[in-house]
């Protein structure tokens, strides 16, 4: 059997896929938080930041595929191993003693992952590909940059370029309290989710020892409310008023519409 086949064919390969897709999609997660949090500065920081994203051509499509491809592996190696978990203690039989040892996270990592699965679709329709309101999706379609978008000090985007409104896409919907609502309540899955998956990949990569164990679970779970913290603000700070649409978003969008 090569090293690729016992990967998929072992529990011990699944538990190593696990980790390794679960290190790239927290990747992600923390990254996308760092990207959406510039809603909170001028819409030349997200809106450059998007086009910066696209002009990266086939390079953001292969971190799509591989993002996609990490999310169908983890999906599919959890629900292996848990068929297996279940066949290897007689299905219901004995589970009551695993239950009560297990924290609460544990316990409900599938499921959470499931629906943070069906948050992920969602947010992609929504967002990504406008599906779930193309009308404002369309009508957000054009901002021109106040000033130039650098990154590590090399502007990348120019000042006068006309990009996507993603400022305004992002705050108006998260305008309407049941996509925010929705919003709220997938994040807080994901941070559940992670605060068990997080740990188990130290122990499945073996980075855990008894002797730290502890510190690191309180880590790990700083890290997860700190996740969630961040993303409730953006969804909060608009539903409360607290972050006011930028001017500049709407004047190019109402110059652009006419």
């Amino acid at each position: 059997m090569s090293p690729l086949a016992s990967l998929f064919r072992s529990s011990i390969g699944r538990k190593f896929l696990m980790a390794i897709t679960g290190v790239i999609l927290v990747g992600f997660a923390l990254g996308h938080l760092v990207g959406n949090l510039q809603i909170f500065q001028h819409p030349d920081k997200i809106n450059g930041y998007a086009q910066f994203l696209h002009q990266t051509g086939g390079l953001i499509w292969a971190v799509r595929i591989v993002l996609l491809a990490s999310v169908v592996i983890h999906v599919w190696a959890a629900t292996v191993l848990t068929l297996e978990n279940r066949r290897a203690r007689g299905g219901s039989y004995g589970a009551g003693k695993h239950w009560i040892k297990a924290s609460l996270a544990s316990r409900y990592i599938r499921w959470t992952g499931y629906v943070v699965l069906a948050f992920i679709v969602y947010h992609l329709l929504h967002f990504t590909l406008g599906v779930t309101d193309p009308s404002d999706f369309k009508a957000n379609h054009a901002y021109v940059m106040h000033d130039d978008y650098a990154v590590a000090g090399f502007p990348v985007v120019a000042a006068g370029t006309e990009v996507d409104n993603v400022y305004l896409m992002v705050y108006r919907g998260f305008e309407h309290a049941g996509v925010s609502i929705f919003y709220i309540i997938a994040v807080g899955l994901l941070s559940f989710h992670m605060l068990h998956g997080i740990d188990s990949l130290f122990q499945t990569i073996g980075w855990r020892s008894t002797t730290w164990a502890t510190c690191l679970r309180k880590i790990v779970a700083i890290v997860c409310i700190l996740y969630f913290l961040g993303n409730l603000a953006i969804p909060g700070a608009i539903l409360t008023g607290a972050l006011k649409a930028h001017p500049a978003a709407q004047v190019h969008v109402t110059a652009a519409a006419k």
